[in-house]
């Protein structure tokens, strides 16, 4: 039960992460907003790459939360951090402005929250209230 309790942790503390960064791209900067940014990054594809990204981080982080669909979310995500660590903080090196430690650490940990997420879950909650039909 405390592995548990420290997967629910791991998944609010790395969810809330995501699900905060989506919405900044959404509300405050904007989708367009957000694909001039990835231009000006270099991020190939920038609007494609917006939507991917905000989508990807707010639906991922809300459903890392939620402990829904956990291994594909996980993968999602930590793909979106390779997108970022790639593109455009590897050349900044690990540490400082624009290093790319932070992005690593959410991958990372995204992809072994999806596979290692605990039982402590809607999904798991869903599946243990399943109504048994008559034979």
């Amino acid at each position: 039960m405390l592995k548990d309790v420290a997967a629910l942790i791991g998944r609010l503390g790395v969810g809330v992460v995501f699900l905060a960064h989506g919405w900044q791209k959404v509300t405050e900067w904007g989708l367009d907003g957000t694909a001039t940014a990835f231009a000006g990054m270099g991020v190939p594809l920038p609007t494609l790459s917006a939507w991917f990204a905000a989508i990807v981080e707010l639906a991922g982080g809300a459903l890392l939360i939620l402990g829904v669909a956990m291994p594909v979310v996980g993968v999602l995500l930590a793909v979106d951090m390779l997108g970022a660590l790639i593109l455009v903080h590897l050349p900044n090196g690990l540490l400082g402005q624009g290093g790319y430690e932070f992005v690593l650490v959410l991958g990372v940990a995204a992809l072994a929250l999806g596979f290692n997420g605990g039982s402590l879950s809607v999904a798991r909650l869903a599946k243990g209230r399943k109504v048994e039909q008559p034979a």
